[in-house]
């Protein structure tokens, strides 16, 4: 198992890592809209939080060595169902290939925030 780790993307919250890659899958963590640069949440809307988030997760697949076009499935996690539309604006700009996806509703997020997305994605070795 190989440990994917980038100071491009925000440093794990907890005792996890960013993600792993193993038999040629990327297995990522979640991403929220935690700005790597400032390590701070700068948005504050559901667009803004997504597109961070989308960032981030782009930064951890060209870690790994690979990229949003070879994304097997997606896990997204909203804070507000109500959020579904805009967010799909803007994970549609990233997720063109239209991996396998589930999306639903949690009671709260990290830092309160209003999406993740954590993705498992095919890696050429």
């Amino acid at each position: 198992m190989k440990v994917v780790s980038t100071e491009k993307a925000p440093k794990a919250l907890g005792p996890y890592s960013q993600g792993y890659v193993h038999g040629g899958i990327l297995y990522s963590a979640g991403q929220i809209g935690i700005n790597p640069a400032t390590d701070t949440v700068e948005a504050d809307t559901i667009e803004g939080q997504a597109e961070q988030a989308c960032k981030n997760i782009g930064e951890i697949l060209k870690e790994a060595g690979t990229s949003f076009d070879k994304v097997l499935k997606t896990t997204c996690f909203l804070a507000d169902m109500g959020d579904f539309a805009a967010f799909n604006e803007v994970y549609a700009k990233y997720f063109t290939s239209k991996p396998a996806r589930s999306c639903v509703a949690v009671k709260t997020l990290p830092k309160n925030l209003l999406c993740e997305i954590e993705v498992i994605a095919a890696v050429e070795e």
